[in-house]
């Protein structure tokens, strides 16, 4: 007869792709059901936080829900970061967790629902009456949410009959928020009087579809774009695009964005990264949001209209129509393409080591045209995000920058792959965050295969805190990491390993791209970078905590 266990398993196999996760004493009834359903996908990572970080992943490649599975206690525990991240980043996803059992928690089990309630995260847990209507109602919550949700099932219930599995149901329908009409008669106005509108796109316009009419609306008011990091390439006219705000902006098309008299951020949360630490708009500008919160997300937004990122921007076309508004033209008076050009840097810098400005100008072009790049966090950052193209929102996968944390770069590949199309999976990543989520380097490789490469940004140190703190005086030691050979742990597992010291060795990517991916193996390039050279996105955070001593450091 059916168990509580089979009860979830038949849910989530009709409701999500994949099912990333390691097995345990918590979740084994689980993976044995899962392994009975002929549509369920489990994909083994080695940590449980890489579970929910493939899961994670998953969703922002594809827009599609994942699910990842552990055992209780130390399990659960293990996820908590990434459960973070995700809660902060609006991810949806369930997380299918052991639990104490119903008859009262044992001498190592910990509150696992007040630990996810200290993250913001919701716990449903399944009864032996009602595992499969409490499945569904956790996947719909997260989808309704954009939350991450926590789905227990208690130890002693897991293995416990309850008889026939339930009957399929149909997914609970998001219906977008609609906007205030007065609310956009308003923002419609304050457009019509704009001299030099800027569009600046934020992620949840992709969530929303928005493009096609981003592109009426700036069309209409020949307004320029920009984006936030998640919304890279969403702006449908590059010609008049200046790129991504704050850090990892040109410098030029930044000061254009200062001249904006009106800002129009749609389904941006303007962080301070975005908004480099309030140094982004001009003096006079306005700015107006979008977005579906209940209140404005920053102190500097001058009005604010809730609803939906597509159905507000299509109002305000209309509502433009109606008044016979007509361009500014201020776009076609702008030079976009003088102001995205960056600094090439030096093959070497003064250290001898490779000057990563240099590298990552020297990698885009070499790297596959058809890519997924998947950043972990760090001070390296920047340089995906200033130097390589990106064909679409998705095709960027940033998981850790909501929650400032780092680690959690492998198993995202793992994610991504799993997600497809068969695109080659890009991964950039640091020595310090790579070597945090080591134990995935091997599912990494396991699963994306020769679909999947990384770039590993070695500077023998955790950069940003080099950057940062050091600068301030104080001592480096810990912020230091000996030079791990990377290329060699990779090789350990099953990937093509190289160490990269000069921009000749790339010579081997551009062999490896040509290669058939079915007879390639997964590559990882461990690139010996200087420390010194500071990232533009990271001489923000220094302007914003200002050093004691700045001597020694390259431009």
């Amino acid at each position: 007869m059916p168990t509580v266990s089979a009860h979830v398993a038949a849910v989530l196999a009709r409701r999500v792709e994949h099912v990333f996760g390691v097995m345990g004493n918590g979740n084994a009834h689980l993976l044995d059901a899962l392994a009975s359903e002929p549509h369920a996908r489990y994909v083994a990572v080695r940590h449980e936080a890489g579970a929910v970080a493939a899961a994670d992943a998953h969703y922002r490649v594809s827009g599609r829900l994942a699910a990842a599975t552990t055992t209780y206690g130390a399990g659960f525990t293990n996820t908590l970061t990434a459960l973070a991240e995700a809660q902060q980043a609006r991810i949806p996803l369930v997380l299918v967790a052991g639990d104490a059992p119903t008859t009262g928690p044992r001498s190592w089990d910990v509150d696992q629902t007040a630990s996810a309630a200290a993250l913001g995260v919701r716990t449903l847990q399944v009864g032996a009456d009602d595992a499969g209507a409490t499945t569904e109602a956790a996947l719909d919550l997260a989808l309704r949410e954009r939350c991450p949700v926590v789905l227990a099932i208690p130890y002693d219930l897991a293995s416990q009959e309850v008889g026939d599995l339930p009957a399929p149901s149909r997914p609970a329908l998001l219906e977008p928020v609609p906007p205030d009409p007065q609310g956009v008669e308003g923002v419609a106005e304050l457009l019509a009087r704009s001299e030099r509108p800027l569009l600046l796109l934020g992620r949840g316009a992709w969530l929303a579809g928005a493009g096609e009419a981003v592109g009426e609306l700036a069309e209409r008011l020949g307004a320029l774009t920009a984006s936030t990091a998640l919304a890279r390439s969403l702006a449908p006219d590059p010609r008049f695009d200046l790129g991504v705000t704050g850090g990892f902006g040109a410098e030029a098309a930044m000061g254009t964005v200062a001249d904006a008299d009106l800002v129009l951020a749609i389904g941006a949360s303007l962080s301070p990264f975005t908004m480099r630490f309030g140094a982004l708009l001009g003096e006079g500008a306005r700015l107006v949001q979008i977005d579906v919160a209940g209140s404005p997300t920053h102190t500097r937004v001058d009005r604010y209209l809730q609803g939906d990122a597509r159905l507000a921007t299509l109002g305000l076309v209309d509502a433009l129509r109606r008044r016979g508004a007509a361009s500014t033209r201020w776009r076609e008076s702008v030079d976009v393409p003088a102001l995205l050009v960056r600094e090439q840097g030096e093959a070497l810098a003064p250290d001898g080591r490779l000057d990563p400005r240099s590298l990552a100008a020297h990698l885009a072009p070499l790297l596959p045209a058809d890519r997924v790049v998947v950043s972990d966090g760090g001070h390296f950052i920047g340089w995906a995000n200033m130097y390589w193209p990106i064909a679409a929102p998705e095709r960027m996968v940033m998981v850790g920058t909501a929650y400032q944390t780092i680690g959690l770069g492998w198993p995202c590949v793992v994610g991504a792959a799993a997600a497809g199309p068969r695109s080659t999976v890009v991964l950039t990543t640091g020595d310090g965050g790579g070597l945090m989520a080591l134990a995935d380097l091997e599912s990494a490789v396991r699963v994306a295969g020769g679909h999947g490469m990384a770039v590993v940004w070695n500077d023998a140190a955790y950069g940003a805190e080099v950057n940062l703190y050091g600068l301030q005086g104080l001592d480096q030691t810990a912020m230091r990491i000996p030079e791990v050979d990377v290329a060699a742990l990779a090789a350990a597992v099953g990937a093509e390993g190289h160490v990269v010291r000069t921009l000749d060795d790339l010579d081997v990517l551009r062999r490896w791209t040509d290669e058939d991916p079915a007879q390639r193996r997964f590559l990882v390039l461990d690139c010996r970078i200087s420390v010194d050279v500071i990232s533009p996105h990271q001489r923000e955070v220094i302007a914003a905590n200002p050093p004691r001593a700045t001597a020694g450091v390259t431009a």
